[in-house]
C-alpha cells in the first residue's frame, strides 16, 4: 500500500498541555490545503520522547517500533484460555481482558510477558524438556487507540501450565479475578456474556469461535 498516494499533514508543533501518569499534548499540524489544525493527544512519554516516537512513525518505511506493552494470550495444556476479569477505574466497571501490562525500562517483551502472567494470574509459562517456552508474538505491535495515543501493545500467544503455580501478585490498587474457557466452548461464552470486554479479548476469541475444530484440541 503506497501510504503517500494522498498528501500527509505535517506536524509542525507539539505542546505539553498536561502532566502525570498519562500526559496530554496539543499537536499543530499544516493539512496540505496550508490550514493549520490542532488535535489533543496522550502519552504515557515525555515530550522528547514523544516527539522522537511521532517523528519515527511518519518515516517511510517508519521505524521498527519498540513495543509500550504486551497482551498475553495464554492457552493451558488441556486447551483452556486464561482470562481476566479487571475492575477498570475509567470506565468504573470489570472488564474482561486477556492480561496484559506495561513493559518496564530494560525488560524485554519476553521478560516482561512472564513477568505480567505470574504477576495477574499466578500461571507459569509450560516449557519443554529442553526449558524452552512456546512463546509466539504476532508479526509487529499494534496501536492501542490510534484516535488518541501512540501507545503500541505486543501480542503475544503462550502455553502455559494447566494450573497456577506461583501465585498471583496485583499491585495493591488491581482487583484481578482469573477464570478461564475451554476453547470449544468460547462461541457459547460471547454469546451469553454481558461483561464490558476489551476490543483485543473480543477480537482474539472471535477467532478462536470461528476456528474451533482447528483450535479445539489438547496443546500436549
Amino acid at each position: 500500500m503506497d501510504q503517500h498516494a494522498l498528501p500527509t499533514p505535517e506536524l509542525i508543533d507539539v505542546e505539553q498541555v498536561a502532566d502525570g501518569w498519562i500526559k496530554k499534548y496539543l499537536l499543530t499540524y499544516r493539512l496540505p490545503d496550508g490550514r493549520a489544525y490542532r488535535y489533543e493527544s496522550v502519552s504515557r512519554k515525555d515530550r522528547a520522547a514523544y516527539v522522537e516516537e511521532l517523528r519515527g512513525l511518519s518515516q517511510n518505511p517508519p521505524h521498527a517500533q519498540i513495543p509500550d506493552a504486551v497482551c498475553i494470550v495464554p492457552r493451558t495444556a488441556d486447551n483452556r484460555l486464561v482470562l481476566i476479569k479487571e475492575f477498570r477505574y475509567p470506565v468504573n466497571s470489570w472488564c474482561i481482558a486477556f492480561p496484559a501490562g506495561l513493559i518496564d525500562p530494560g525488560e524485554t517483551y519476553e521478560q516482561a510477558v512472564e513477568r505480567e502472567l505470574r504477576e495477574e494470574t499466578g500461571y507459569a509459562l509450560k516449557r519443554d524438556a529442553h526449558g524452552a517456552a512456546h512463546v509466539r508474538p504476532l508479526s509487529q505491535p499494534s496501536l492501542s487507540s490510534a484516535g488518541m495515543s501512540e501507545e503500541s501493545i505486543q501480542v503475544v500467544y503462550v502455553h502455559v501450565e494447566n494450573e497456577p503455580t506461583l501465585g498471583q501478585a496485583p499491585e495493591s490498587t488491581e482487583y484481578i479475578q482469573v477464570f478461564t474457557v475451554p476453547v470449544d466452548e468460547v462461541p457459547a461464552f460471547l454469546a451469553r456474556n454481558t461483561t464490558p470486554i476489551s476490543t483485543r479479548a473480543q477480537l482474539i476469541l472471535e477467532t478462536f469461535a470461528r476456528n474451533v475444530e482447528r483450535y479445539g484440541k489438547t496443546t500436549q
